[in-house]
């Protein structure tokens, strides 16, 4: 397979997207691509399909793909001449490239897109990166599929400790001695008592790397139920001052402190930093770790956290606060 090489702008063109506010959005099947998600639906397609677009403005270096019309947001750029080239290739040599390297803005990160055009990148023939791209879709799409059993699964899970813990539905529930909210056994205790939350690092910015051996994990790789293993900022070297608990492994607990406060997701991977504002949740008194992932992740306890945060411009979840929170706790047979 022979690989040439040329520049950037030799192998598409990128055009900033279309600027549609909230207010003008209309309710219809068109995705409306922002610079990290589809952001909204509209009646009105601006491109065709197939689609490649990443963030222009706000968040950087996040490729995505369109099988159908859409509307690139002016936050994008969107590829207006693929130039031969395959479309899902383009999509996936993309990733590669690491484009957040290329912010040009002050306050806001933004893709400077003269810096991008003088970039040299190598590419097959077409033939080859059709190849490639069929192979790669294929994992892609094995990838969705278990995602979609493991989003069921946990739906399931989420019910059942609904119904168990909140609803006290659990088994031999009706003839067990329920005296003021707390089954016969139980014990009423705080978040403190079951819970242990250790605050992340203050890592300074102005020592982030693009291609560190460590990633920091900050809210945005939290999501709902969710971790997001790539990060943007990174670092070469552990601080001397971060405590142990802050070397991430897989299997630990994380809970958003700032934004959309409260969710909860399970970390994979490894050389992963824990960032403040992120809180690790370790068990105490030998609670399994699926009884915390689904005491965090459930909505009760979601809605219980949201109702404790403070702020105006961006909500902020003190752990003082959140060790206050009463839970009922049963024996460890019972969990």
């Amino acid at each position: 397979m022979s690989w040439k090489e040329l520049h950037f702008k030799d192998f598409v063109t990128l055009q900033r997207g279309f600027d549609l506010p909230k207010s003008r959005m209309t309710d219809g099947i068109i995705p409306v691509f922002g610079s990290n998600c589809v952001i909204g639906f509209h009646d009105e397609a601006k491109v065709e399909a197939p689609g490649v677009v990443t963030g222009r403005s706000g968040t950087l270096g996040l490729v995505q793909y369109s099988e159908q019309p859409f509307w690139p947001h002016n936050t994008t750029l969107w590829v207006k001449d693929f130039k031969g080239n395959s479309p899902r290739f383009v999509y996936y040599k993309l990733q590669t490239l690491h484009l957040e390297r290329f912010n040009g803005g002050a306050s806001v990160p933004t893709l400077n897109r003269n810096v991008l055009d003088t970039l040299t990148v190598k590419i097959p023939e077409r033939t080859a990166q059709d190849r490639i791209a069929s192979t790669l879709s294929a994992y892609d799409n094995l990838i969705e599929n278990n995602r979609r059993r493991i989003h069921l699964l946990e739906q399931a899970a989420r019910l059942l400790y609904k119904e168990w813990f909140a609803h006290l539905r659990f088994p031999g529930h009706e003839h067990t001695l329920i005296t003021d909210g707390v089954p016969e056994g139980w014990e009423r205790k705080t978040y403190s008592d079951l819970f242990k939350f250790l605050g992340g690092f203050a890592f300074k910015s102005t020592n982030y790397q693009s291609k560190g051996k460590f990633g920091i994990v900050t809210i945005k790789n939290v999501h709902d139920a969710r971790f997001v293993p790539e990060c943007l900022s990174r670092l070469d070297d552990i601080p001397k001052k971060m405590k142990a608990h802050c070397a991430l492994q897989t299997g630990d607990i994380l809970l958003s402190l700032t934004g959309n406060v409260g969710r909860a997701c399970i970390v994979f991977g490894k050389n992963c930093l824990l960032n403040q504002r992120v809180a690790k949740v370790v068990s105490n008194l030998g609670i399994p770790k699926s009884f915390t992932y689904w005491t965090f992740s459930n909505e009760t306890t979601q809605k219980e956290l949201a109702n404790l945060a403070y702020g105006v411009a961006q909500l902020n979840l003190s752990l003082g606060r959140v060790d206050e929170l009463p839970q009922h706790h049963p024996c460890r047979d019972e969990m």
